[in-house]
């Protein structure tokens, strides 16, 4: 009788079976679909511990060179008498549990406790304001609460009967997560797992608006994310190394799932301020073989020599956001590997990209992956065209790897799901071009795609013209009010460091944009400036559009203009 992790174990079998076979793997690729899953116990225990027990599962490496590494058989004893001792306080199936920890071993022992017993996950950055907290609690309905213990304090003026569970030194009020430790190692489940039972409660990073709550299943990240896994080209013994913080989806997606699919070693580099030099130091003493960072990592890292670093990476990936070309170029130049971008929301799992072993187009973030199907839809009209909204197909055979929908408290939004699912598909909220081989440019955020004299304009395409001027380390783009041209491009400019504003550099930067970009696209304003930025990275180019247009025409200090010097 085949079993549901036989059925998961099949398909992953067949996506590593065809790992550089993108036709074959996407024509041919059948999504498990099973009535019960649980990841802890039927994949983690089930098969990586029974069949590797001494494999290393997590490493983690802190800034210090501390190194600790911890086996499937470990991690699955700790998980099991973590969910023991939290069943003893009262976490039960379907209790809601806000996390917020850092990297760090009692992360991945909460995450495998919790599907253990059936309850639902809130994962949120230690960064978060004690009125962040306070909204987090009360719109997903938190009934527990993991913590490090330097935030406890956090939560003081944070309402509710919530449980409370401190990680390190005591915190007065708080159980001790240390406890658990004489709990038994054998853990025994009180029932079935339910695919459709909720597992994950994700808030997302509100680059536009207030953070919206993402519902996923025991399956649709579980399994869904064997699109992710095959997107990276993970295989069994990697090593695999990815940048992201706790409490964001990405995380969840590259330092949990994927990785473990797969059989692959997680490794984690724990730093308090990133370095690039350290960092390419850990890819390589590690023997690192898969590594995905975000564009901001990659930008600095190829500010570095990067000839001096002798890796054993197989596979070097980017995504959060579209990754500048002249990245690209550089560290192939360098290191004579392409980075392979991927496109993916906290929503799902990844639906797009560069798959191993076949050929890139400059700019493209690829083709779609295995159980997506993907449509461009204009936005006016409706009509699927070349150019348009990004639309995941899910009506009929709705992907695995998609969320059940956007959520208030603990029911579902009607207003949002029927905007996000409308017609059948799941909208992005994503522009994007698709060319006649089927490879998909990310345009922009439908609410950053501007007009300027009757012409689209994609930020992301201007940005990237910005960032090949070497004293340019960030940009972002917005429209400005214009009287003649209703809006023009406005970019606002970080530099590299050693780099001082100056008007000369200024103009610089206008020469170069005006010889890399035709006249309509071309940049007519600049301000040097810092970036607004969600809490976990993104740029918030709401701020800016809204600053531009409240100021109007007129010109703040410190702006300058390409009629200013052309």
């Amino acid at each position: 009788m085949t079993t549901a992790t036989d059925e998961f174990r099949s398909a992953r079998d067949f996506l590593l079976a065809h790992r550089e076979d993108y036709d074959t793997a996407y024509e041919q690729f059948v999504w498990p679909r099973p009535e019960e899953f649980n990841f802890a116990i039927d994949w983690f225990d089930g098969v990586l511990t029974g069949e590797h027990p001494e494999r290393v599962a997590l490493r983690v490496i802190e800034g210090d060179g501390t190194d600790a590494s911890y086996t499937f058989a470990e991690l699955s004893s700790r998980s099991n008498q973590v969910a023991n001792w939290l069943r003893s306080l009262g976490v039960a199936r379907g209790t809601r549990v806000l996390v917020l920890l850092g990297n760090q071993v009692e992360l991945w022992e909460t995450f495998l406790a919790a599907m253990k017993l059936g309850a639902v996950l809130i994962p949120a950055t230690t960064m978060l304001t004690p009125s962040d907290l306070r909204d987090r609690i009360d719109r997903a309905d938190a009934g527990a609460v993991i913590a490090r213990s330097d935030i406890a304090s956090h939560f003081a003026d944070v309402p509710g009967s919530y449980l409370r569970v401190a990680v390190g030194s005591p915190a007065e009020g708080w159980h001790g997560y240390s406890d658990s430790r004489s709990s038994s190692q054998s853990f025994t489940v009180d029932g079935p797992t339910k695919a459709d039972d909720p597992l994950l409660v994700y808030f997302t990073s509100g680059t536009t608006a207030l953070p919206k709550i993402v519902e996923h299943t025991n399956v649709s990240y579980p399994i869904g994310h064997l699109s992710t896994m095959y997107w990276i080209g993970l295989q069994m013994g990697d090593v695999h190394l990815n940048v992201s913080s706790p409490g964001w989806a990405k995380h969840a997606w590259s330092c949990v799932f994927a990785p473990w699919i797969a059989g692959a070693t997680i490794c984690l580099f724990n730093y308090e301020r990133f370095d690039p030099v350290a960092m390419l130091d850990v890819l390589r003493d590690a023997k690192v073989t898969t590594f995905c960072a975000p564009p901001t990592v990659w930008r600095t890292l190829v500010q570095q020599d990067m000839s001096k670093w002798k890796m054993s990476l197989r596979e070097a990936l980017s995504a959060g956001e579209p990754l500048n070309p002249e990245v690209i170029d550089h560290v192939r130049r360098e290191w004579g590997m392409i980075i392979r971008d991927g496109y993916g929301q906290t929503e799902t799992t990844l639906q797009i990209g560069n798959s191993p072993g076949q050929p890139l187009k400059a700019g493209s973030m690829g083709r779609p992956l295995p159980g997506f199907r993907i449509d461009l839809v204009d936005p006016v009209t409706g009509e699927v065209a070349d150019d348009g909204e990004i639309c995941v197909r899910s009506e009929g055979e709705r992907p695995v790897g998609l969320m059940v929908g956007y959520q208030t408290g603990t029911g579902s939004s009607v207003e949002l799901n029927e905007r996000a699912f409308a017609g059948g598909r799941y909208h992005t909220g994503d522009v994007a071009s698709r060319d006649a081989d089927g490879f998909i440019t990310f345009v922009g955020r439908t609410d950053d795609v501007f007009k300027s004299s009757d012409y689209r304009i994609s930020p992301f395409e201007l940005e990237s013209v910005l960032i090949e001027h070497p004293a340019v380390a960030e940009a972002a783009v917005v429209p400005a009010p214009d009287e003649k041209r209703l809006s023009v491009p406005k970019a606002y400019v970080v530099l590299v460091a050693g780099r001082e504003p100056s008007k000369e550099l200024a103009g610089e930067i206008f020469a170069h944009c005006r010889q890399n970009l035709a006249s309509y696209k071309r940049i007519r304003r600049l301000e040097f400036s810092e970036l607004p930025k969600t809490i976990s990275g993104k740029i918030r180019r709401v701020e800016l559009r809204g600053a531009e247009s409240d100021r109007g025409d007129a010109r703040p200090e410190g702006e300058y203009r390409e009629e200013d010097f052309f």
